[in-house]
This record gives structure tokens, sequence and C-alpha cells, in this order.
């Protein structure tokens, strides 16, 4: 759990993380609701099919760039004078990139590199991992393990998304998680992993909050449950 609420997240992935509105506007939607006082920014890199190597993450740290300016409610541009650009930068790989035989040492690699970048920019990094596909359902030990592997080299937090996933489909069998290519989340599964990733960033869970998302007030409900409940 976090020591102090963060007030500022860069995403950095794919589209695992951009589909359905991205998951980014789940988690500040989550928060307006629990916290609408905070003050909360955050950024979304993802690039389609991308594995961590491709991303420059050094880049993303550079001084008037990135978040160098906002929107305030009356769409008004808003620049920024920031003493850190983020707080945090959660990170995902490639679905199969933290197993596949061809891609596990670009994994770790990148791992390394981003995480000592980001520390030394002031920022906590920290990994989130992904899902198995919907037909391959035994991938989720395999991720789950890669990422917990590089969570300890790198002495930061995982997020385990995967794990959320499973214990939800494990519960609910008929749940649908996953968009019709099997592989990127439904509405469902970007909100069960936007609760995970509110619960791993602000210390608490959204179980008694009202957002949910455009799903239905039960499922929602029981999503909230299974991301409050599923392993760190």
């Amino acid at each position: 759990m976090p020591a102090q609420k963060p007030h500022s997240a860069i995403y950095i992935g794919n589209s695992f993380f951009y589909y359905n509105n991205g998951v980014n506007h789940h988690v500040a939607a989550l928060l307006a609701d629990a916290m609408p006082d905070h003050k909360w920014r955050s950024t979304l890199v993802a690039i389609s099919g991308a594995g961590l190597d491709w991303h420059d993450v050094e880049s993303y740290f550079r001084p008037g760039a990135i978040g160098s300016f906002s929107f305030d409610p009356a769409n008004n541009v808003v620049f920024n004078k920031l003493d850190r650009l983020f707080d945090v930068a959660l990170m995902m790989d490639a679905s199969q990139g933290p197993i596949h035989p061809r891609l596990r040492p670009a994994f770790f690699e990148s791992c390394r590199r981003h995480c000592a970048t980001i520390r030394a920019r002031g920022a906590e990094p920290i990994l989130v991992s992904s899902w198995a596909y919907a037909d391959q359902p035994e991938m989720t030990p395999a991720l789950e393990a890669a990422y917990a592997e590089a969570g300890q080299e790198n002495g930061c937090r995982v997020v385990s998304v995967g794990a959320a996933f499973a214990r939800a489909l494990a519960a609910r069998p008929g749940l649908t998680l996953h968009a019709p290519d099997k592989r990127h989340p439904s509405l469902e599964g970007t909100y069960l992993m936007a609760n995970r990733l509110y619960l791993a960033l602000f210390g608490e869970p959204a179980v008694e909050l009202s957002y949910s998302g455009g799903l239905d007030g039960e499922t929602a409900g029981f999503l909230r449950g299974v991301a409050r409940n599923a392993a760190p």
C-alpha cells in the first residue's frame, strides 16, 4: 500500500490500457467519487501491441513535454507548473512478453532499465500484471510468476490484475471479461483493472463507491468486491 496518496500518474503500456476509453479514465472517476477534493492528474502513453522495450520512458519525463498543459472544467487551457512530473508510473508489458521464450529477456531488461529511469526522476515504478487470454487460462500463473520475479528483482510493487481476472471468472464462469478477440478487456475487464489500480494507488478499496463505469450496479459491485479480495 502507498505511504501517502499520489497526486499524479503516468500509465505506460499498450492497448490493454487504452481499451474502453482508457483505464486511466475509470481510475480517475473512482477517485472523483471517493475523494472529490483530491487533486489528480494522469497521462496514458500506450502503443498498440507494445512491449515495454518499445517505450522510451526517459523521454516521457523530459521537461516541458508530457503534462505541460491540461484543460480545466470549462475547457480552458492551463499550463502546469510542476515540482515533479509524476508521482507513480504504472507499466504493463505485451500480453505474452513476460512468458514468451523470445520476448521474456526483453521484458526483464526493460523492467530494470525503466525502473531505474523512473526512480531517478523521483517517481515510483509499479508493474501491472496482465491477464490470460480467454481461451488460454493457463497463462495466468506464468504471467503472475514473471511479474512477481520482475517486481522482486527491481524492488517495486506489482498490481495483480491477472489474478483478479482469474478469481472473477472462477466465481462467475459466465462473466465476460474479454472483448470478442479473447485478448483485450471488455468494459467489465477494464472496470475490474481500474478497481485493482485504485486500491493499489490509494490504499483503500472502492467497494462502497457508486461509480459503475456504465455497468449495471450488481455487476459493478461484484467486480469491486473481487478487486478488494484478489491477491495484492
